[in-house]
């Protein structure tokens, strides 16, 4: 008897279909949406009488109704408070730019700054979005093995520990926004024969940034730089280089003047492109505003 059974059940399993969606049954407490009758017996079809609900004319999405809407019934919360005006940096890593080395997009024979990242035409920056300068992050630091003199706007004290680790330099330099278009596209700016405009100093909120030789800020003691680089060799427990004996010092000790953006280049200057040649200003005027800080 058992073995009719086992045959029976066998012979269903063989000749019945498999268990699909298509051929199971819902379960008992599913619920369907119920759909509105448009027959005429249905009168008004459920939606009521009159109003937004028979008519569809609901309110859109954010709207509060009454006199006074949200922004004016809450206090104000100022967390985002001028955002729209805060200096940004668009980041770029260590990684990305061990890579522009490696496919020889940069040439670390030559300082790195703002225009030798732009001038690879893959990084740039835009004014009109508060960009300031680039932030190098910390992604790649393990792997990060180039000696070269960096300038940044901003860093963190990993990045300065990567870079230093192998023997380079990093300085963090402000540019006011002027100076950043110029330094984000030099040929188009060459053309327009306008003179090398003088580099702003940092604003109040910035200048303690730009100051501390912890950040390597450009505006720091040299002296208190070459002491922040020995504690932070300490810290992270490798073996800082030394300068003084190093074939490319020159290159790595390179630094700007405050007032200076570009490289072998004084504000005041112009470069004219047609002609390949430089025009220096010769009046005491000129001279005099372009060596002082206002």
């Amino acid at each position: 008897m058992a073995s009719k059974v086992t045959e029976g059940a066998l012979t269903l399993l063989k000749t019945l279909p498999r268990v699909a969606l298509n051929n199971i049954k819902d379960l008992p407490t599913t619920l369907y949406k119920k759909k509105t009758d448009r027959a005429a017996g249905r009168k008004k079809k459920g939606r009521g009488d009159k109003g937004q609900g028979a008519r569809g004319t609901w309110d859109p999405i954010g709207y509060e109704g009454g006199q006074a809407p949200l922004i004016l019934t809450t206090p104000v919360e100022k967390h985002y408070g001028k955002y729209a005006v805060r200096r940004q940096y668009p980041p770029i890593s260590l990684l990305e730019v061990q890579r522009l080395i490696d496919l020889q997009r940069v040439d670390i024979k030559r300082p790195i700054d703002i225009t030798s990242i732009c001038n690879t035409n893959l990084y740039h920056l835009d004014v009109s979005k508060n960009h300031f300068g680039f932030n190098l992050t910390e992604e790649g630091c393990d792997v990060f093995n180039a000696k070269v003199n960096l300038e940044v706007q901003w860093v963190t004290e990993l990045v300065i520990a990567a870079v230093e680790r192998n023997g380079g330099t990093i300085t963090t330099r402000y540019y006011d926004p002027q100076c950043v278009a110029a330094l984000n596209n030099p040929k188009a700016f060459f053309e327009k024969g306008l003179p090398i405009p003088k580099c702003k100093l940092p604003p109040q909120d910035a200048l303690e940034f730009y100051s501390n030789p912890n950040n390597r800020g450009y505006l720091a003691d040299p002296e208190k730089v070459l002491e922040a680089r020995e504690k932070l060799a300490q810290k992270y427990g490798y073996k800082l280089p030394d300068l003084s004996s190093d074939p490319v010092k020159s290159l790595l000790l390179m630094r700007k003047d405050p007032l200076q953006i570009f490289y072998g280049l004084e504000p005041g200057w112009i470069v004219n492109m047609a002609d390949k040649c430089i025009l220096k200003p010769k009046d005491e005027d000129y001279l005099r505003y372009y060596a002082n800080v206002y």
